[in-house]
Order: structure tokens, then C-alpha cells, then sequence
């Protein structure tokens, strides 16, 4: 059955502010079309959901997979304070989160922000945005629970080959389930998650407990390692180099205070959650109250339990025994000879980054189902099924990210999702600002305090991580937008609802 355009038209011009590429559609609008019967998702969602959906999302990756590669490649011990440099970035992009949530409570979290506010070439620009943070971030996690399957499995990785070419069958396997999973409904999911998430923060506090046991103070000096220059010079490593390194000459180094800088925007990934909260606030009970409880607590949860753990497991070894590429938490362990801690980790990872892989699939869903409902994607795939929802959207995204997990190998891809998270934790910042000006009027269930002063201070803050990406990642990043113009252009531009309410109006 196709979405009703009737339905979809009837406030004509009353939903816009203005007309052609920045064409905004009003709160009200976005609102009322969430009633739309063919394309509603089921309220099953309580502040709690959300907690777990954001510790659920942002535990796993940095612990289980992070923490000790960028502790022994890039900041020593100061990881810790990497995480809390991002930490506080991410904490004021989650203030402005929490009011634009709580105002907008609809699907697509940045991407109906932005067209509320900034209309709709810059809602296409983030939404484009959105999908390269979440595919990518689903793929990329995915691989990391494949690997911990293999330590489970007794060293025997779950990968086929077939000549050179190498198939992730673990990744797959775990992407096509949890599929099923979402498909089947979000309130199963979150239940799901739930029991994941006890097993993971039992874990965590085996390690902390475990792991304080073999802490000596010495292997935190010096807390900022010296700075290491790369000994290779050539192309390949100023590409490598972060922007700001190649505009205030600083070099391809590691350690030092450019590389606390570089591990605070590569840590910042472990963080990438909390605005997937904001993705399900169309489904959520009371999302007014709801969804920044469930916002802020996670963050607020997450953050106590990276610097904890980041102080123990550089307080266990000399960060030096952390580096290369293979590091992870359990490597501490097994180098104490605590071999069945490290078993046990490797359990908890599995639980952890099921978690992670579950939420980060579902905000996928979310943007592409708004996107779908505003004809900026094919609007049959906004479809929902008897179970509230959007299947075939669900079924498309698991097939693209297996294919990419089973099949890819990311490297330094998994930059790409910090760059495009912080692109939207900019706009989101910048749009809580335009919002209250234009639209002072609109009830908010959370305000962010210190208006403008505390956004500001988020786009500082969100910009100066992305400063500190790679050269590389910035050019992908710039190529993957260029890409998605391209689309807009093609496709969106001519088949959003809004450009048919335009067309029907004489605008």
C-alpha cells in the first residue's frame, strides 16, 4: 500500500517557510505526519529503552576495542584524558540533542532537525551524512565482534576463503540476526539489549575489580609520552597526519600533545550513541521526559565507566606493551597470565558489540524510514509492517552492511563515522540556536541552559576533534558528500513531498 498523498499535502504551504533547495518543513508538519497509518511506528519506548539503547550502543566499541590500540599507538597513558576531552564534546552536543529531541519528537534524529531548521538541502546533506555514520559503523563493529568470535572459538577466525578474497561469515551471521531482530520489533530489541548489557557491565567491573589488583602507579609515567615523529615521510604519511598537524606544521608524530589531540578525535568513536537515542524518539512513550533522561543518563553512565577502565588498563602494563594493531583489553590480562579474565572478556565482548552493532542498525532504519517518508529515498520502502516496523528498510540496510562486513577491509575507514557524527553534532548545535529564534513558541520538554553560549561551545569543541582527523578521512569525507549532491540533484530534489506540495501550490 502506498503512502497517501493526500495525507501527506493537505497543509500545502502552511508547512513551509520558504520555497525551492532550502525549503523547510515546519514542526507541526513533521508531527502530524508520524499519524500517517501506513508509515507509523508503535510507541513501545520508556526512558529506561532508551538508557539501555545508549549504554547498550556506546559500551563496547571503545572498551573492548579501542582503548588499548590508542593507548599504546597514540596517547600513553593520557588515553584517559582523551576520553574525557571527548567526553566533553560529546556531553554539550547532547544537551542540544536532548531540546531538539524533546521539541521534535520524530524519526531521523540530525536529519528532521536540519529540516526544520535549515531546510532541505542541508536535511538531505546530514541525512546523506547519517547513513555513511551508521552503515559504516555497523560494519565496522560487526568485523569486531567477529574477531572476539574467534577467541572464543580457540584462536580459529570466522572468515572463508576463496582465493584472495576473504568472506566475514561471523560478521554476517550476526548482522542477518539481529535484522530479524529489529524487524520483529523495537520493544524485543531493547529487552534483547538488556540482557547484553548486564552481561557487559559485569564484565567491566570484573576488570576494574580484577584489574586494580596488578595497578602500578609507575606505568603512568610519563602520563604524556614524548612525542614520536613517523618514520615515514613521504606521501602516504601526510595524508595520515591530522588537518591540524599539516596546517600548524606539526608533523605525522604520535604521543605528545598531538597525539592526545589525535586520540581524543579517534576515542570519540566510542561515544557515537546517544544521538542514536534521539533516532527512536518517534517511538518512545512521553519522548517530551523520555528521551533526554535517556540521552544524558547514558552519557553521563558511559563516560564514568571509560576513564575508569582506561586508568586500570594503563595502570596494569606499560603502554608500550600495548602497541600494534592486535591490542585489545584482554591483552593486559594475558600478559599477567590471567588467562581466564581473558576468556571472560572475550564473552563480554561478544555481548558488548552485539549491542553496539543492534542500536547503531536501528538508527540506520530510522534516518532512512524519515528520509523514505519525505520522498528523499523511494517512499514505498516507509512502509511498516504489522509489527509497527519499516521491514523492507530493515531488510535493504542489513544486506549493505553484511555485504560491506563480510567483504571489507575498513583500516582507517572507521574514521569516516567520527567526521560524519561530528558534521552533525555542528548542525544539531547551530539549529537549537535558529529554532529558538524562529519558532520561540514551540513547547520543549528539556531547554538547553546558557542559550547560545553552550552550543557555541559545542560546535568549538565538535570542530576542533574534526580538526584533528586525518587528511584522508577529510577527503573522503568530502568525496562521499559530493557523492550524495549528486543523488539530491538526480533523485530527491524532484521527488520530496515537499517539492510536490510546491508543485501543487504554484510556489
Amino acid at each position: 500500500m502506498a503512502i497517501s498523498d493526500s495525507s501527506r499535502d493537505a497543509a500545502g504551504p502552511a508547512a513551509q517557510r520558504t520555497t525551492g533547495l532550502f525549503r523547510t518543513k515546519s514542526v507541526e508538519q513533521s508531527i502530524r505526519d508520524t499519524d500517517d497509518p501506513d508509515a507509523k511506528l508503535r510507541k513501545d519506548l520508556t526512558s529506561w529503552d532508551l538508557t539501555v539503547f545508549g549504554v547498550a550502543v556506546v559500551v563496547g566499541a571503545g572498551i573492548f576495542t579501542l582503548t588499548a590500540r590508542t593507548a599504546g599507538n597514540m596517547a600513553g597513558p593520557a588515553v584517559s584524558l582523551a576520553f574525557v576531552f571527548a567526553a566533553v564534546a560529546c556531553g554539550l552536543a547532547a544537551l542540544c540533542y536532548a531540546e531538539f529531541a524533546s521539541t521534535v519528537p520524530v524519526a531521523g534524529s540530525a536529519y528532521t532537525f536540519s529540516y526544520a531548521t535549515f531546510g532541505e538541502l542541508v536535511a538531505w546533506i546530514i541525512g546523506w551524512d547519517l547513513i555513511l555514520e551508521f552503515a559504516l559503523g555497523t560494519s565496522v563493529v560487526a568485523k569486531g565482534w567477529s574477531q572476539y568470535l574467534g577467541t572464543v572459538m580457540g584462536g580459529h577466525q570466522p572468515i572463508w576463503h576463496f582465493g584472495s578474497v576473504k568472506f566475514d561469515w561471523g560478521a554476517v551471521v550476526l548482522i542477518a540476526v539481529l535484522g530479524v531482530l529489529l524487524a520483529l520489533g523495537t520493544k524485543l530489541s531493547s529487552r534483547v539489549s538488556a540482557v547484553a548489557v548486564a552481561i557487559k557491565l559485569a564484565v567491566i567491573a570484573l576488570v576494574v575489580v580484577v584489574g586494580a589488583t596488578y595497578f602500578k602507579a609507575s606505568n603512568l609515567k610519563p602520563f604524556i609520552p614524548a612525542s614520536v615523529p613517523n618514520a615515514d615521510s613521504g606521501s602516504a604519511s601526510k595524508l595520515q597526519q591530522t588537518l591540524f598537524q599539516l596546517v600548524t606544521g606539526g608533523g605525522n608524530s604520535h604521543y605528545g600533545w598531538y597525539g592526545l589531540l589525535a586520540a581524543a578525535s579517534i576515542v570519540f568513536f566510542a561515544f557515537i550513541g546517544f544521538d542514536v537515542v534521539a533516532t527512536a524518539a518517534e517511538e518512545t512513550r512521553d519522548p517530551q521526559r523520555n528521551v533526554p533522561r535517556g540521552i544524558l543518563g547514558s552519557l553521563a553512565i558511559v563516560t564514568v565507566l571509560y576513564v575508569a577502565v582506561s586508568l586500570v588498563l594503563t595502570g596494569m602494563v606499560s603502554y608500550k606493551d600495548l602497541q600494534g594493531n592486535d591490542a585489545t583489553l584482554a591483552t593486559a590480562f594475558a600478559l599477567h597470565g590471567v588467562t581466564w579474565a581473558k576468556n571472560i572478556i572475550s564473552i563480554g565482548a561478544l555481548a558488548g558489540l552485539t549491542t553496539v552493532v543492534m542500536v547503531l542498525f536501528l538508527g540506520q532504519t530510522r534516518v532512512l524510514f524519515a528520509m523514505s517518508r519525505d520522498g528523499l529515498m523511494p517512499r514505498r520502502l516507509a512502509h511498516t509492517g504489522t509489527k509497527g516496523t519499516p521491514v523492507r528498510i530493515t531488510a535493504i540496510v542489513g544486506v549493505i552492511c553484511a555485504v560491506l562486513a563480510g567483504f571489507v577491509d575498513f583500516g582507517t575507514l572507521e574514521e569516516m563515522v567520527n567526521i560524519g557524527t561530528l558534521f552533525a553534532f555542528v548542525l544539531v548545535s547551530v539549529g537549537v540556536v535558529v529554532l529558538r529564534r524562529s519558532r520561540p513558541d514551540l513547547k520543549r520538554g528539556f531547554r538547553v541552559p546558557l542559550v547560545p553560549l553552550i552550543p557555541i561551545l559545542s560546535v568549538i569543541a565538535c570542530a576542533w576533534l574534526m580538526f584533528n582527523l586525518s587528511v584522508e578521512t577529510w577527503l573522503r569525507f568530502v568525496i562521499w558528500m559530493a557523492l550524495g549532491l549528486i543523488v539530491y540533484f538526480a533523485y530527491g530534489r524532484r521527488h520530496s513531498v515537499m517539492a510536490r506540495a510546491e508543485a501543487k501550490t504554484g510556489s
